[in-house]
């Protein structure tokens, strides 16, 4: 099995079993992809604008009563 890359540092990472910080190489690399995340440098993408068009607005949809709110 072909050893995996760091994702921040790209060394090689030892297997799961040897290595507390897996995926990452070490505690560091795993610390500055968290605070990427924190950062918002990474994003999970959003819907597609095309899906969300096809969505009725919240007032009018199927499930509601005339009177919730």
């Amino acid at each position: 099995m072909p050893a995996t890359k760091c994702s921040i540092c790209q060394k090689p990472v030892p297997p799961r079993a040897e290595n507390a910080y897996f995926p990452f190489c070490s505690r560091r690399c795993r610390a500055v992809d968290l605070g990427r995340w924190l950062g918002e440098e990474y994003r999970v993408p959003d819907r597609q604008a095309d899906e969300q068009e096809d969505e009725l607005p919240p007032a009018h949809h199927p499930d509601r009563q005339g009177g919730d709110a």
